[in-house]
């Protein structure tokens, strides 16, 4: 073994000593640490996905099939609020993405959300609790997340669209950078909610422990 590895070697136990000392006087926020870094990652990978998948369905008849349901009140024009508002036609062209739009950004969310409860459950959390249970509670917390999430992007989706695509005539740059920025947004409404949620569901039960 060279001495240049055997150097990275000690080093990298010399950090790995401090953090699981860190993680001894400080375990809260070293698993908030832990917590923070494995969102980032998630909202990475949707930030990669969601122009794929979107790219994908937009190619289908999907985009001018509108997608509006669950009426909840009126906009300030007189229009219909819908908690789930995809009007039928592209972004493009003054559209709200239809069923298209809607499948690409809950097919995103939802395999990052996925990828995230066996991530937290094991790593951060170290979870041992049953794990149907934490799924249940899991999935019934991602439905409510949604509509939430849903019904705050009904106030800024149109408004940050227009702003870049029209206002800013960025064109289809401008539509990119709104996907990033809608994503953005759900993804900062998941991590301030899911952390008291899992901390709750993701429990250690030490008669289960070794």
């Amino acid at each position: 073994m060279s001495d240049l590895n055997i150097k990275s070697e000690r080093k990298a136990a010399g950090v790995l000593g401090l953090w699981n000392n860190y993680k001894e006087s400080h375990p809260n926020i070293a698993q908030f640490i832990v917590f923070f870094l494995l969102s980032t990652g998630m909202t990475v990978l949707q930030l990669i996905l969601m122009p794929l998948i979107k790219l994908l369905f937009a190619q289908t008849s999907l985009v001018d099939t509108s997608f509006q349901i669950l009426p909840f009140g009126h906009n300030f024009d007189g229009s219909v609020y819908y908690l789930f508002d995809y009007a039928a036609g592209s972004l493009a062209s003054g559209g709200g993405g239809g069923l298209a739009y809607f499948l690409a950004v809950q097919i995103t969310i939802g395999f990052a959300q996925i990828i995230n409860f066996f991530a937290q459950r094991n790593i951060t959390f170290k979870s041992n609790s049953n794990v149907w249970v934490a799924a249940f509670w899991y999935v019934l917390a991602y439905v409510v997340i949604t509509i939430g999430a849903a019904a705050a992007q009904g106030f800024y989706k149109a408004p940050v669209y227009n702003l870049l695509m029209n206002t800013w005539e960025m064109g289809s740059a401008g539509e990119a950078l709104a996907d990033v920025v809608t994503m953005m947004i759900n993804a900062i409404i998941s991590f301030w909610v899911f952390y008291p949620i899992f901390k709750i569901i993701f429990k250690q039960e030490p008669d289960k422990q070794s």
